[in-house]
């Protein structure tokens, strides 16, 4: 944004401001919001827009208001177009997806055992949930991660690798199963959870780099 007023100024007559924000606001991202309340909504909003741009426009002298005008509110319609697609809402999901949800979490052997509990019962979705964070608490134990609330399973991958590299092949697999279980609402399966069982076992045996 510094950078922008750093340029020099640029020419634009109320004119060519609202044909500017005519084309940004025909495009097919802001035209098709079908018929859905949220549409409704964002159709609403592009004709404020429209209205509010002629206005401010017809009452500057020079082009330069409008031109700062037209950016801001552009600005505003693609975040209402973001929101609308879940962009926005995506982004603040992802980083609620942590591992533990709980600030006090079970020894890496009791989430096994229960792990195992879970599986015998036929409950793999719990079972993995269980089972990956019995791998999380055992690299913790091991020292080969820190202690910090809040880390997702990907974050987990990451942060072991850097530690002890041959972990990220098993790590990876169990990952993202544990996301699309846990957070994405996938059902859990036997191959979904020895992929888990894999990734605890390397956990419990492999070495930290020197």
């Amino acid at each position: 944004m510094i950078a922008f007023w750093q340029e020099p100024p640029v020419d634009i007559d109320r004119d060519q401001a609202a044909q500017e924000a005519a084309k940004e606001l025909s495009k097919p991202a802001y035209r098709d919001s079908g018929g859905s309340l949220i549409g409704k909504a964002v159709n609403k909003v592009m004709e404020w827009i429209r209205d509010l741009l002629d206005s401010l426009t017809g009452s500057s002298p020079n082009g330069h208001a409008g031109l700062v005008m037209l950016i801001v509110l552009l600005v505003l319609v693609v975040l209402v177009v973001l929101w609308r697609a879940g962009v926005l809402r995506t982004s603040r999901k992802a980083t609620s997806q942590a591992v533990f949800d709980t600030a006090r979490p079970q020894s890496a052997a009791e989430y096994r055992a229960q792990a195992e509990r879970e599986a015998g019962a036929g409950d793999f979705a719990l079972a993995i949930r269980s089972r990956f964070r019995a791998c999380v608490a055992e690299l913790t134990e091991r020292t080969v991660l820190d202690e910090r609330p809040g880390r997702t399973a990907y974050e987990v991958v990451a942060d072991a690798s850097q530690t002890a590299p041959v972990l990220h092949e098993p790590l990876q697999p169990a990952a993202l199963v544990f996301t699309e279980v846990v957070y994405g609402n996938r059902p859990g399966t036997p191959e979904r959870y020895a992929a888990v069982v894999t990734a605890d076992n390397a956990a419990r045996t492999a070495r930290v780099a020197v």
